[in-house]
């Protein structure tokens, strides 16, 4: 690869975030990546080691790293994650805390450059044809794809791992090796250390037709995006929720494409044909009466008003309650779930200084708010005001000592307002 194709493989982008392992194929592309800048100055280059700290050598890994780009003059951003055991396995939760701390260090202008290449490509392949796959799954990973406001390019895709150990042979490279890789335990290890060798031998050219066969099922799927892009917006509300009622009558097929595009547009991991149906079976399908919630790798599918929401999983925090000892200031809220302030003008009267102030989930008894003859109880609110289910036990409630004064964003009660006051707020 020329310093021309690979030019050409980032272009419009100049400023690059690289993934820097310090394996073979990172090394090998953050080094054509620094030939090319030396052909083409105003190319700028940063590097990015993630260091997950599964290995008793992830250390010495890091040293590696940093003496690498302190010889060819390009700065490292060093990384340290913790891994969030959500039942998925260690390669997936590794994966995606590395793409994480990928987003978190980007800088405006710069695309994300990884080195996956194509053996890497069709071991993804394989992959997802053990796990029953559609074409989406069988397209394996784009050379390009949005990410983070940005863009992640491969441009190593087309290229063997033999072309890139004989590239780091030639050029002398030194590179690490992680002892896991030799460890068939892991889905991919197996394939790339028993499997693939075996299906090389019998059929030398068997990567290069994977990948076509990938690159095919991804232009069925855009095809198919285009075919659906316009139906799909117009069963998607402004809130990102999916009428239910059109789906009805559609075919399973159909229904089941509009369905994973739907998914897709909320960033959700691509669920097997199984989970697609138990989506439509057991959520939307549900009684008018049942309030159905599926799980998925830390969020929510669930029906409201005739629509599928996806949602962030959150605990209940019922049984929570902060403490507001300054409420000029603002007042972190637990779960990430942001902050509340009061601040503006508004109709929610200030504390008096024998007032305590707290922030609850949960309010008991008869509540008389402003717009509302008679007194209701939460509960009642909550479906006259049409909060979803999700929010109800979520939602801000400020109180004065124990009186309950406002919901933020939502209501106010009659003890708690005031002609001339502050707002409630809730920045999540």
């Amino acid at each position: 690869m020329t310093p021309q194709n690979l030019a050409q493989a980032v272009f419009p982008y100049r400023h690059l975030l690289v993934g820097l392992s310090g394996g073979l194929d990172s090394t090998v592309l953050l080094h054509r990546l620094m030939l090319w800048r030396q052909t083409e100055p105003d190319v700028q280059l940063r590097a990015i080691h993630v260091h997950h700290g599964l290995s008793p050598f992830a250390d010495d890994w890091v040293r590696h790293c940093e003496a690498l780009c302190t010889e060819w003059q390009i700065p490292l951003v060093v990384e340290r994650v913790v891994l969030i055991d959500d039942g998925t396995g260690t390669e997936a939760q590794a994966r995606r805390a590395r793409y994480a701390a990928f987003a978190n260090a980007l800088q405006p202008g710069e695309a994300v450059v990884t080195a996956q290449h194509l053996d890497d490509q069709c071991e993804t392949f394989l992959l997802a044809l053990k796990r029953g796959s559609g074409p989406a799954g069988l397209s394996a990973m784009p050379a390009r794809a949005e990410f983070a406001g940005t863009q992640l390019i491969r441009p190593l895709l087309s290229q063997t791992r033999a072309s890139l150990e004989a590239w780091a042979q030639a050029h002398d490279l030194r590179w690490i090796e992680d002892e896991s890789n030799q460890d068939d335990r892991y889905d991919r290890n197996f394939l790339r250390l028993r499997v693939l060798p075996v299906l090389s031998e019998r059929w030398p050219h068997f990567t290069e037709a994977t990948a076509r066969s990938a690159l095919l099922c991804a232009e069925q799927e855009s095809l198919l995006d285009e075919l659906l892009s316009e139906e799909l917006a117009g069963l998607t509300s402004a809130e990102g929720a999916l009428a239910i009622q059109p789906l009805q009558a559609m075919s399973p097929v159909r229904r089941a494409a509009l369905l994973r595009r739907w998914l897709a547009q909320q960033n959700a991991v691509m669920p097997s044909r199984a989970m697609l149906n138990r989506i439509w079976d057991e959520v939307a399908q549900a009684r008018d009466d049942a309030t159905p919630c599926l799980h998925l790798n830390g969020f929510e599918v669930r029906r409201f008003r005739g629509q599928l929401w996806w949602i962030k999983s959150q605990p209940s925090l019922a049984d929570v309650t902060l403490a507001w000892a300054t409420p000029d200031e603002p007042l972190p809220l637990p779960a990430q779930m942001g902050m509340v302030l009061l601040a503006g003008k508004g109709h929610v009267r200030l504390p008096r200084k024998d007032e305590r102030v707290t922030v609850r989930f949960i309010a008991r008894g008869m509540l008389h708010i402003v717009g509302r003859q008679g007194g209701r109880k939460l509960k009642k609110i909550w479906q006259e005001l049409d909060i979803p289910p999700w929010r109800r036990d979520t939602t801000p409630l400020l109180f004065y000592g124990e009186t309950l004064i406002a919901a933020a964003g939502v209501f106010i009660t009659q003890e708690g307002w005031t002609e001339d006051g502050v707002m409630f707020e809730w920045r999540a």
